[in-house]
């Protein structure tokens, strides 16, 4: 079996499926490429057995077929240090001797028996389900909420991102408890129906390789896993396995207090204020009065603290809220309105920041954050 490959392209490829392959595992194989020769066509596979992903390269000069599985990072730490130029392989598949040639030299490895690597999934056509999105809307909508999913061993399906597809809308849903996203789309027009849990890894992978235009990526799902089929890449997943907590019951139906400021001048000032926090509770106080936001921050233990006046708009009741000062920056790092609008009922309910502006009508943003105990 023997291929010609450009040494860039190559290196691409794997640096976009290596990211699947795990440190923690069992099965040495997983360590590894599957690397699968059909007449022009070179298929690379790599899997954790939860997520596989798989990316196809044509060739213009290939000569036999053949399976085999090549170790990871070997050959990825070789290729990084390529200029760009053809590279030969050379393969025994008897002996599974793998001759590396390039303009200078020849590198010479071993590979393993492909049979070993283990079988993909192949989607179930019972309660299986087809259909045809937009890539950039898949993308924004991971992009908006991966950062609000959990680390919860004890409830794994908050550990994903919930995405229920309608004939008419699709939605994202991501919550830790202190936090919760919901980005939703209504220009959608899909003929069947699905909901599922995706998990954080997968989710993540996608964002990386999602293009950011309007090409159409497929997904097809069953009860156990995903199917991704993007731009010559496939990704395959396990779905988390359970029932997404009811999210719509935690959003505060009114909340009677508005106030609306410049997102960039409030997150840069939570930024700063933060800094005279208390190291363990991240606690900054907002104070809201007719058209002006004091935000402030101290450390007893320290005797250090800080406050900033902020002019806003804002007739609503005079009150004092706590917010833990990471979370409520990631909310508005995650938002891409100049401005923000806060609504709040009172300072031990949660409060919703959505943006005042949107870059599409058919977009609908929703980020809600817990408050904390104010310590008198």
């Amino acid at each position: 079996m023997k291929f010609v490959i450009s040494s860039t392209e190559l290196l691409g490829h794997l640096s976009s499926v290596s990211k699947v392959i795990s440190s923690k595992h069992t099965l040495p194989i997983l360590d590894n490429f599957l690397f699968n020769l059909k007449g022009s066509e070179l298929v690379i596979t790599a899997t954790d057995l939860e997520t596989t992903m798989i990316t196809r390269i044509e060739l213009d000069n290939a000569d036999g077929e053949g399976i085999l599985a090549l170790e990871a990072r070997r050959l990825t730490s070789m290729l990084k240090e390529f200029p760009e130029q053809p590279l030969t392989f050379e393969i025994d598949m008897d002996t599974l001797q793998v001759d590396i040639l390039s303009e200078n030299g020849k590198f010479s490895i071993v590979g393993q028996n492909g049979e070993d690597f283990p079988q993909l999934p192949e989607i179930q056509d019972e309660n299986s389900t087809s259909l045809k999105l937009s890539s950039n809307m898949f993308s924004v909508g991971i992009s908006k909420t991966i950062f609000a999913t959990a680390d919860d061993e004890l409830r794994p399906v908050m550990n994903g991102i919930f995405i229920d597809i309608q004939t008419n809308s699709i939605t994202f849903v991501a919550s830790d408890s202190h936090k919760l996203v919901r980005y939703r789309r209504l220009d959608v027009a899909v003929a069947d129906e699905t909901k599922f849990i995706l998990p954080k890894k997968p989710a993540s992978l996608l964002k990386n390789i999602l293009p950011i235009d309007e090409t159409e990526i497929t997904l097809q799902t069953d009860k156990n896993n995903a199917f991704f089929s993007i731009n010559g890449y496939e990704l395959i997943c396990r779905l988390v396995e359970g029932e997404y907590p009811s999210y719509d019951a935690v959003i505060p139906a009114d909340s009677p207090n508005k106030m609306i400021i410049d997102r960039l001048t409030m997150a840069t000032t939570i930024k700063r204020v933060a800094v005279f926090s208390n190291q363990a509770s991240n606690l900054i106080k907002m104070k809201l009065e007719p058209n002006q936001l004091t935000i402030s921050a101290q450390d007893i233990d320290f005797s250090i603290s800080a406050y900033e006046k902020l002019n806003c708009q804002y007739d609503g009741e005079e009150m004092e809220i706590g917010f833990k000062s990471v979370f409520l920056s990631e909310i508005l790092s995650n938002i891409n309105a100049s401005n923000v609008v806060v609504e709040l009922s009172d300072p031990s309910r949660a409060g919703l920041i959505l943006p005042v502006d949107k870059d599409n009508e058919s977009e609908d943003e929703l980020m809600l954050l817990m408050p904390m105990m104010i310590n008198a």
